[in-house]
């Protein structure tokens, strides 16, 4: 805020108040992202319900979320050069856990992932219903 050269207290100005706010949303998703998961993995099924109906790695967009409020309160050059790393580290992170969720739980993962984005939640209603949340955990016992 001081590079725009607005007074007053930084906590208070734009970029901080758009930085809590993505921090508070990155935090709350994954939150409830772990908690889903957490009970899959202990059910051995695919984590299909919650914010999995909208994109099948919430956890990583969380993380990406609290890193990008972050990086509005401190923008340094590391911070900045750091934040594409650590996007490409998350995305092939993803890929790869999908190739073992894929072995794991093969028709079921595969009709999870053509219905489901992987990190960007379509602007529609997300086609996953109950049925089919049904459908994919019967499959995956």
């Amino acid at each position: 805020e001081d590079f725009f050269g607005w007074g007053g207290d930084p906590h208070f100005g734009p970029f901080h108040i758009a930085s809590y706010i993505l921090i508070f949303y990155g935090l709350s998703l994954l939150a409830s992202a772990w908690k889903i998961l957490y009970k899959a993995q202990k059910d051995h099924t695919l984590a299909v319900t919650g914010p999995y109906v909208h994109i099948r790695h919430p956890q990583y967009v969380g993380f990406v979320i609290i890193i990008l409020g972050f990086l509005l309160q401190w923008p340094t050059i590391l911070t900045i050069a750091m934040f594409p790393i650590l996007v490409w580290m998350y995305i092939r992170l993803a890929k790869r856990e999908e190739a073992d969720a894929e072995k794991e739980f093969g028709d079921a993962w595969r009709l999870y992932a053509r219905q489901t984005p992987r990190f960007i939640p379509r602007r529609n209603k997300p086609k996953v219903n109950e049925f089919f949340q049904k459908i994919i955990i019967w499959r995956t016992k």
